[in-house]
């Protein structure tokens, strides 16, 4: 039998571990390495960065209105291996309030480059969404140490149990890795004609231009 776990919403003390996971699933994953190291240029692994980013987040959770996380707990161990980051869109929001905020931590080129990457998929966003309510994924991760065994869809299925009590649709940017999975649980890519994001193989430094699989769920119909 297949060891269970459990999706809950991240605490404060949790910061770290979630983020242990998330970093450490996102460099174990080409696409993913390729996003840090645009977003994080300076490295993302010294005890140095780890303290800001944590302390970064916190401060960020004190004043978020609608992004949550969540952790995956093995049941046995309680360790967290896995996590996920979302926007519950609710409220209308003003055109300004959805558009692009850019990485204020960076500067010059650096800037310019995560730009390059991050722009485009906040555009494509807003052709698809606009200004609906709706549960936008920034990140599911889960810790290459316990991948294989259900972790990953045991948090996308939190999300659309989400999804489906409050009648929110479920968009997400996902990695070539990860999109049959999100096909097996009943997403679908949008449309070429509604919204398509490549990235330059210029920009992200590969051997190929790379395409980002645009993913929308709709919540089922329950019939109450």
């Amino acid at each position: 039998m297949p060891t269970p776990f459990a999706v809950l919403p991240a605490l404060i003390p949790d910061i770290k571990p979630v983020y242990d996971a998330y970093f450490a699933a996102f460099t174990a994953d080409a696409d993913g390495r390729k996003i840090l190291e645009i977003l994080f240029p300076g490295g993302y692994t010294s005890e140095e960065f780890r303290k800001a980013h944590t302390e970064g987040t916190l401060a960020w959770l004190h004043k978020a209105e609608s992004q949550y996380t969540w952790k995956c707990v093995d049941v046995a161990t309680g360790e967290i291996v896995g996590m996920a980051l979302c926007d519950v869109f609710i409220k209308p929001r003003t055109k300004e309030e959805r558009a692009y905020p850019g990485i204020p931590w960076l500067e010059g080129e650096q800037r310019e480059r995560a730009d390059q990457v991050l722009a485009p998929l906040c555009e494509a966003r807003e052709k698809v969404m606009g200004d609906g309510s709706y549960i936008y994924v920034h990140a599911i991760a889960v810790d290459p140490k316990h991948q294989g065994r259900g972790a990953g869809a045991m948090i996308v299925k939190q999300l659309i149990n989400l999804s489906n009590d409050s009648n929110l649709p479920i968009y997400l940017e996902s990695s070539a890795s990860a999109e049959g999975l999100y096909k097996k649980m009943g997403f679908v890519r949008v449309p070429e004609e509604s919204a398509r994001v490549i990235h330059s193989k210029s920009v992200l430094g590969t051997e190929t231009d790379v395409e980002v699989p645009l993913m929308i769920k709709t919540p089922a119909k329950t019939g109450l």
